[in-house]
C-alpha cells in the first residue's frame, strides 16, 4: 500500500477518533507523515489538517464553548504555543522525535491504565499545565492529553469541555502555524499531495465516522485509542534507535 494511501485512511481514522476525543490527529498523523520526511517538516505538514478538523469540530460544538476559561487558559496555551514554535525551528530533528515518542508512549501507557482518567489539575496549576501543553503542540505537534487534563481542573459540563478544548485547540493553531510556514514553506511546498489528502481525510473522518466510533462502548475506545498512540510512541523510539 502507497504512502499516501496510508495517510488517506489514518486520516479518515484520526478524524473520527478526534471527534469523540476531542484530540488524536497530531498523534497519529505525525509520526506517519515522519516515515517519509523529517521530525519538523511532518510537524509543520500536518498542522494544516490538524486545523481542518479542529475548524470543523468547533463549527460543530461552538453553542457549547465557555468563555471564562477560553479567554484565560486558552490565551496561556496559544502563548505556549507560540514560544513551541519558536522552539521548534532551532531543535534537531532527533531531538523532537524523541520528544514525541516518549509523549506518545506516555500518553498511550496513561490511557491504558486508567491513569489519565485520574489525572486532575488545581485550577492555578491548570494555567501552567495550559501553557505547557500549547508549547509542546507548537514544538512536537502533540499536546491534547495534556491539555484536556489540565482543563479537568476547571469543572465544566461534558459539552462545554470538547468546544472548548477544540477552540483552545484553535488558538494554538494560530499561534504556530505562521511560524510554520514562514520557516517550512519550500518543504510544504512539496508535500502540498499528501497535505490535501489527510486534510481531506481528516475532515470526513471528523463529519461521518464518530457515528460509527460512537457505537463502541466507551472504554473499549478509549484502550483502542491508548493501545494505537502507544504502539505508535514505540515506533517513533525504536526507529529512532535504529
Amino acid at each position: 500500500m502507497g504512502f499516501v494511501a496510508i495517510i488517506a485512511i489514518a486520516s479518515v481514522v484520526a478524524g473520527a477518533i478526534a471527534a469523540v476525543a476531542g484530540f488524536g490527529i497530531g498523534s497519529i498523523l505525525t509520526p506517519l507523515m515522519a516515515l517519509r520526511v523529517d521530525t519538523k517538516t511532518a510537524v509543520a505538514a500536518v498542522s494544516v489538517p490538524h486545523l481542518i478538523g479542529t475548524a470543523l469540530r468547533f463549527w460543530r460544538l461552538r453553542r457549547y464553548v465557555d468563555r471564562d476559561v477560553l479567554w484565560s487558559f486558552g490565551v496561556t496555551s496559544a502563548a505556549g504555543g507560540l514560544i513551541g514554535a519558536l522552539l521548534h525551528n532551532f531543535a534537531d530533528s532527533p531531538v523532537l522525535s524523541a520528544i514525541l515518542g516518549a509523549l506518545l508512549v506516555f500518553a498511550g501507557v496513561s490511557g491504558l491504565t486508567g491513569f489519565s482518567a485520574k489525572v486532575r489539575f488545581g485550577r492555578k496549576t491548570a494555567y501552567i499545565a495550559g501553557a505547557v501543553s500549547g508549547a509542546l503542540g507548537g514544538l512536537v505537534g502533540n499536546q491534547g492529553g495534556i491539555r484536556s487534563a489540565a482543563m479537568l481542573g476547571f469543572h465544566v459540563p461534558k459539552e462545554s469541555f470538547v468546544a472548548t478544548a477544540t477552540a483552545i485547540a484553535l488558538m494554538v493553531d494560530a499561534a504556530r502555524m505562521p511560524v510554520y510556514f514562514a520557516n517550512h514553506r519550500t518543504d510544504l511546498a512539496g508535500l502540498w499531495a499528501v497535505v490535501v489528502v489527510a486534510s481531506a481525510g481528516v475532515a470526513a473522518g471528523t463529519l461521518g465516522g464518530d457515528k460509527i466510533l460512537r457505537r463502541l462502548p466507551e472504554p473499549l475506545f478509549r484502550r483502542l485509542v491508548s493501545l494505537l498512540i502507544l504502539s505508535l510512541g514505540l515506533f517513533v523510539l525504536l526507529r529512532l534507535g535504529g
